[in-house]
Formats: C-alpha cells, structure tokens, sequence
C-alpha cells in the first residue's frame, strides 16, 4: 500500500460483493412488499421541518382463507429520518374493523385453527411484528379478528377487536355456512 490508498484491485471485488449484497436485499424486498395490504390513504399528523412527517396510514386486506369478508387496520407510521429509513420503531396503536363483503366461503378444506395468523407485518427493524389473528365464536356464528403486535422481550397489552357475524347475502338461497365447521375447537 501506497500512502494509505488501497489498489484498484483490492477495491473492485468489495464493491461487487457489496453489490451482490445490495441487490439480493432489493430483490427480498420487492418480494415482501408484493404481500402488503392496499394502501387506502394516509394523512399526517405531527409536521417535521426537514424529514418526512408522522402519518397514520389506512390498509386494506381480504382474509386469504375466507372468502367475502375484508379487513381495515390503521397505523402510525413514525417519520422522520430513521422512519425514512425504515429503522424507527413503530408504536402498538392499531385499529381493526373487518366486514363482511360479500357471500361467505371457506377456501380451504383442512381446518382453520382457533387464534391463528391472517396477517403479519414487520413494525421494527429486528424485533417487533404487528398480527391479525382470526378465530371462531361458534355459538353466536361469528368470525372475532384481533390485531396486536409484539415483542421478542416484551409485547404490547393494545389491541383492537372486530367481529363479523356471518349472514345470507343477497337474495341467495344458499345456506349460510357455520364458523364452527371450519374451525378446529
């Protein structure tokens, strides 16, 4: 070494192996983002002068196992410079309101476990996950969707809570189908 300068070739294969390494993360990327939700809308909400402003953000999901029913969720997405980045941590204010859009079908023909996952989404970079989790009230014939997110240490006690009773849907005269019988108990 020369004066504390690295050689062209010292340099050439670091910068395609970092390369390589930037690619690969672009490519896992655009692949978890093809399994978001439909943005709705987002409005802002605490204004910052020179980074991006705090939002509440609004997304919409149809539930991949149950045909006609959809979700809504709402949540703070922090701006600024580490919000930008993707490095801030995302609080555990989420709202849920899910409903029944349209006739009720059960796609899959193994059965639905009580509490399992219909949704995940990362809310931090490492450790934290936001879940919408779908169950079965089969006395009152109503599917319970919860929202809640966690922690590798420590969770977070907010939740929210929307129930969809399942009803005929138009002037159909197919029966309506009971929760109770897709759902393991």
């Amino acid at each position: 070494m020369r004066s504390g300068r690295w050689p062209r070739e010292e340099i050439r294969p670091k910068l395609i192996g970092l390369a390589v390494v930037v690619f690969a993360l672009l490519t896992a990327w655009s692949a978890f983002a093809a399994e978001e939700p439909d943005l709705i809308f987002r409005r802002s909400t605490v204004f910052k002068w020179m980074s991006p402003n705090d939002k509440l953000a609004t997304y919409g999901l149809d539930d991949p196992e149950i045909e006609g029913v959809a979700c809504h969720f709402t949540v703070p997405e922090k701006g600024g410079f580490k919000g930008w980045l993707g490095l801030a941590e995302q609080v555990s204010d989420i709202s849920l309101s899910c409903r029944q859009t349209g006739p009720i079908r059960f796609k899959t023909g193994a059965k639905l476990e009580q509490g399992e996952d219909m949704f995940s989404q990362r809310r931090s970079l490492m450790f934290k996950k936001m879940q919408i989790v779908r169950g079965c009230d089969a006395k009152r014939n109503t599917l319970v969707y919860m929202v809640y997110s966690d922690k590798l240490i420590d969770g977070s006690p907010q939740n929210s809570t929307a129930s969809v009773p399942i009803m005929p849907w138009g002037a159909s005269d197919a029966p309506v189908p009971k929760c109770g019988d897709f759902f393991n108990k």
